[in-house]
């Protein structure tokens, strides 16, 4: 079985993603691993990787898929890098099917 990018954290979900900006549109790539080999969800986002745009997209684009709203959705860490680590408030095995269905595209 492939390692998840997400775990339990408090009242929610602790997500692990590499963003990709400027691409043509916003979609999940899939379940990448980074060089230590930690699960990575793949992300590609529409807007520029400037004054925190691409981090906004990525707020944005997620809240859509995972049906959130935007404020239960924050950057814990990697603000300025292109892997983060982004915290989901709500649910958790809600939030746990809705990712699984978005990493295999069905979402």
């Amino acid at each position: 079985m492939t390692a998840l990018p997400w775990a339990e954290d408090g009242a929610g979900l602790r997500l692990a993603v590499r963003v990709t900006p400027k691409a043509s549109r916003g979609a999940v790539a899939g379940i990448i691993a980074d060089a230590d080999g930690r699960p990575l969800l793949s992300i590609r986002i529409a807007a520029p990787p400037v004054d925190g745009a691409a981090n906004a997209g990525l707020i944005r684009f997620l809240a859509k898929q995972l049906r959130l709203r935007a404020s239960d959705i924050t950057i814990a860490s990697g603000e300025t890098g292109r892997v983060k680590m982004v915290r989901l408030a709500g649910d958790r095995e809600t939030l746990a099917e809705r990712l699984t269905a978005l990493a295999n595209g069905t979402g």
